[in-house]
């Protein structure tokens, strides 16, 4: 096996939940290899550099293994190598560890309250919120 699509490839390492998901990015521009937006047809190859724009981040993977079939984690990571840069990573944790932490709410307490959110708004500030 020397060529796998694009997008069977993506779903099989688990970048994407669903076939279906990484079809619709590669169709949308957000999957390219080198420089050049793929078709999610497209043949990979090791070695290939894939660049995924997802949730207003890009990722960059380097091919090492192709698969075809869906494979379970600690499987998937030993296909690719993460060469996403290290300020587009630390924008990601900003964003996560903030998410995680500013919007925890105690088990039970419901669903916010429009004054609530707008204090939480008010607290978090433009940092925190999605683009």
């Amino acid at each position: 096996m020397d060529k796998v699509r694009v997008d069977q490839w993506l779903w099989s390492v688990r970048i994407f939940k669903s076939r279906t998901l990484a079809t619709t990015m590669c169709k949308s521009g957000k999957v390219s290899v080198g420089k050049v937006n793929v078709k999610p047809s497209y043949k990979l190859r090791v070695g290939d550099l894939v660049n995924v724009h997802k949730n207003g981040y890009n990722f960059q993977f380097l091919v090492l293994k192709l698969l075809k079939k869906r494979v379970g984690a600690p499987i998937a990571v030993t296909a690719y190598r993460d060469q996403t840069p290290a300020e587009e990573l630390s924008k990601y944790e900003d964003w996560f560890v903030g998410k995680s932490r500013s919007e925890f709410r105690e088990p039970g307490s419901g669903r916010p309250t429009k004054k609530d959110r707008r204090e939480l708004d008010q607290f978090k500030g433009e940092y925190y919120f999605d683009e």
